[in-house]
């Protein structure tokens, strides 16, 4: 078991985190949850959100997540996302023209293209834009 709460991010792109935290806040199917160190064992969904990362002596740092899965056990905490982007490296510009085309596309409520996949593209960047403005 770590002495320590080791908090890792993984997307398909690869490894975007892994050190050492003293707590974090994940967005779950029934809303967020913490987990500290001696959590117990536990495999969780995650939803589009933002997750909180606290620090022993840091500011928090908080990162923009899609939907995937969490593993924690013996003090580690595994999220697994198709995409995880931290506050300060979220391009707004970029954020704001998805949000815009995703809304011009559900405005039309044409059966040409996938309205779920435009409401999850809304969500996404909405989630993108609220992490944003956390520092």
């Amino acid at each position: 078991m770590a002495s320590e709460l080791i908090l890792e991010i993984v997307t398909p792109f690869g490894e975007i985190f892994n050190e050492p935290i003293v707590r974090c806040t994940l967005p779950g199917a029934e809303g967020q949850f913490q987990v500290l160190k001696g959590h117990a064992a536990l495999m969780s969904t995650i939803e589009i959100g933002s997750v909180k990362i606290e620090f022993a002596d840091a500011k928090p740092a908080y990162a923009a997540v899609s939907s995937g899965f969490c593993e924690i056990k013996d003090n580690r905490v595994k999220i697994i996302v198709e995409s995880a982007e931290f506050s300060g490296n979220i391009d707004v510009e970029r954020a704001e023209s998805s949000k815009k085309r995703a809304e011009e596309r559900l405005s039309l409520k044409s059966a040409d293209f996938d309205t779920d996949r435009a409401k999850a593209s809304l969500m996404r960047a909405l989630n993108r834009l609220k992490v944003s403005n956390f520092k």
